[in-house]
């Protein structure tokens, strides 16, 4: 990857639990890219971490930073049965949020283009890039066509916040509308409105298993109960899913 950017830590964060986290996620992309190149050579992976860890401190990041990307592996990990390569849903893991700027909306696109430059410059086979650049793609709308079981894991993944307890529901809202900060607050109260009733309206809202049966109603309380916060009162704490 040629593209340089200064890692520091995610805003709001201790710099301690930053690095600590950072080293993991180095060591977790390591096992990653030298799995998805299938037993190919490929240049040093450590660069291509620093680069994309890097992206994920960026100043502009409240919610999207490296403890969203740590998480979303996490729920990777639970989910990991269900993929039919969970090397490829990791990788789009690490690249789905990877250009990231509020303001625009062709963050997906971009992140997508990056993966494919990144990963075949490192060394993974030509399929298993466009399987990891379609997956980053489908984030922008999270809505895995049937049998997409790749796919079904990412999206669960990534939107698996929306089923946080109290205080990690909270969280995440609080920090979508810092983002968001450049926004008059009318207009994000409708934009995150219809963003709540877009997710309520949908059939499912996760679709392996283990996520209509841990996340769902959780989820779904989560929203209502957001959605109806900020049609009473008049204020909101958080435009996007994740």
């Amino acid at each position: 990857m040629t593209d340089h950017h200064s890692p520091h830590p995610p805003h709001g964060s201790d710099s301690s639990d930053s690095y600590a986290t950072e080293a993991g996620l180095r060591d977790r992309w390591h096992e990653t890219l030298v799995a998805a190149r299938a037993g190919a050579e490929g240049p040093d992976p450590l660069p291509y971490a620093e680069n994309l860890l890097a992206r994920w401190a960026e100043p502009q990041r409240r919610y999207h930073t490296t403890a969203h990307l740590s998480t979303v592996l996490d729920r990777i990990d639970t989910l990991a049965g269900h993929a039919d390569d969970v090397h490829a849903v990791r990788l789009a893991a690490w690249f789905h949020d990877a250009v990231y700027r509020p303001d625009r909306s062709e963050n997906e696109e971009r992140s997508a283009a990056l993966a494919e430059r990144a990963l075949a410059e490192a060394g993974v086979p030509e399929a298993a890039v466009a399987e990891v650049a379609r997956l980053v793609r489908l984030t922008v709308t999270h809505d895995p066509a049937d049998g997409d079981r790749n796919g079904e894991v990412l999206c669960d993944a990534d939107l698996a916040i929306l089923a946080g307890g109290p205080q990690e529901y909270g969280a995440y809202a609080a920090q979508v509308r810092e983002e968001y900060g450049f926004v008059p607050d009318e207009a994000f109260r409708a934009g995150r409105a219809a963003v709540l009733r877009q997710l309520l309206d949908l059939p499912r809202l996760f679709r392996t298993p283990y996520g209509a049966a841990e996340w769902e109603a959780r989820a779904r309380h989560n929203l209502a109960t957001e959605l109806e916060l900020l049609t009473s009162s008049g204020t909101g704490t958080g435009t996007g899913t994740g």
